[in-house]
């Protein structure tokens, strides 16, 4: 029988098309060998990771290679979302040596994201790029339903904010980060710290290709909303489900819609204690999606979604393209951020916008300001809790304390609030600054 290590596979399919006897078959991410499966090897050659092997006895086992190319590095990041990938490019400007870790196979996929970001947000890290830009947006639409069922439509015009192809603008910033010096590593997981005597010195690292211990002086743990580099150092990451928005989001072609103007329903039945959204990213095509509060919702956020499309007919005359799903923390900020040898940035850290869920400018904000104190606590040979936190203090100077007063505001709002003429205005003002 053969044996599938699943860090290594890709799903990419390769073995199923050898197979004489039909043994494999490609379930979405899932390889399934069936008990038809006659061990004869034709599958372990086509594999193009090395994931397939022999049972014990049965030879077949393919060589191993390619770990990072040192043990030692000043800063490992993990995770090479917007967040890391800054964090990466800018400690690697700094001339330290960087590597940064992605346990995917490909950086921006998949995309757990509705891709919207402001310009003002933008414009402090990159200039626009139509590589990576799939709308150019100038207006906004608020649809509200109250409880009463009555519907009310606003639009505001004269902004300006981009839908983001995030698969594209992802592997950017690590192209980015590669090309200032630091080293990338796809299809790469951390799946330990490694600690002495209570202080974080790098990580243990699994590939392809095996397990090693990679050391650094400081870990930037950049992992999103499921963060383990927090947890694993005993930072408090722990969400409770009323800080968590279940999310489901379509990418929708064959739309006639607006290709220049975003639209946010704020109804309870079609998405209680959130909202649903729909994003033009051009040449017919929308993510329409929503996030329901998990602690209320009496549905999966994807039953909500596929009620939500049917309701609206030039959505429902649209084809899914894609599905995504993932949950967003409207939470408070995880208090400590930091620990000795070690930092927390965006969805890790919960430098999420609580009344939007938005965080792409958060996460690049808080990427670049940890590695920025990591740069000048090495220089000063201090990589301690007290020294890094820092980090924390020119964080809440800023975006920390505009996020801290969101989630104020949010809260004195219940779920079933969220539906009155005040919250919508307040959100219509979250959605359109800075």
């Amino acid at each position: 029988m053969v044996l599938i290590d699943r860090s290594k596979c890709a799903y990419c399919g390769a073995c199923v098309s050898v197979c004489p006897v039909g043994a494999l078959d490609l379930a979405e991410t899932q390889l399934i060998v069936a008990e038809s499966c006659t061990d004869c090897g034709l599958c372990l050659s086509a594999c193009p990771t090395g994931a397939l092997h022999a049972a014990p006895g049965q030879g077949h086992q393919l060589a191993a290679g390619g770990l990072p190319a040192k043990r030692e590095y000043d800063i490992v990041v993990v995770g090479a979302g917007p967040g890391g990938s800054m964090a990466a490019r800018e400690a690697a400007q700094a001339g330290l040596s960087v590597l940064l870790l992605e346990k995917r196979q490909e950086i921006g996929s998949p995309v757990r994201c509705a891709e919207g970001i402001a310009h003002e947000q933008l414009l402090p890290f990159l200039p626009p790029d139509p590589r990576w830009i799939s709308a150019t947006v100038t207006a906004a639409e608020f649809t509200l339903v109250t409880p009463d069922g009555k519907r009310e439509t606003q639009r505001g015009e004269g902004g300006l904010g981009y839908v983001l192809e995030r698969r594209v603008f992802d592997r950017v910033l690590a192209e980015e980060a590669a090309a200032a010096g630091a080293e990338v590593r796809v299809k790469t997981a951390a799946i330990a710290l490694i600690t002495e005597k209570g202080t974080v010195r790098g990580v243990r690292v699994r590939s392809p290709f095996g397990e090693v211990d990679v050391a650094s002086q400081v870990v930037i743990g950049a992992d999103g909303v499921e963060s383990r580099v927090g947890a694993w150092a005993g930072l408090k990451t722990r969400l409770r489900p009323r800080d968590c928005m279940s999310c489901a989001q379509f990418l929708l072609a064959g739309l006639e819609i607006d290709p220049a103007c975003t639209c946010y329903h704020v109804d309870a039945s079609i998405a209680p204690g959130g909202y649903a959204w729909v994003f033009p990213k051009g040449e017919g095509r929308a993510n329409v999606g929503l996030g329901v509060q998990s602690d209320i919702a009496d549905r999966p956020a994807l039953d909500y979604l596929i009620r939500f499309v049917e309701s609206q007919p030039h959505l429902a005359q649209g084809s899914p393209v894609t599905l995504i799903t993932g949950g967003v923390p409207i939470a408070p900020q995880v208090a400590p951020m930091v620990t000795d040898g070690l930092m927390l940035v965006g969805d890790a850290a919960r430098q999420v916008d609580p009344i939007t869920g938005g965080g792409i400018a958060t996460a690049m904000a808080a990427g670049r300001l940890a590695a920025q104190v990591a740069a000048e606590c090495i220089a000063a040979g201090d990589v301690s809790a007290a020294a890094l936190q820092d980090y924390e203090k020119r964080w809440h100077a800023d975006w920390g304390r505009r996020l801290a007063r969101r989630y104020r505001l949010k809260e004195r709002f219940p779920p079933e609030a969220r539906t009155s003429r005040e919250f919508v205005r307040v959100f219509a003002v979250a959605v359109g600054s800075k």
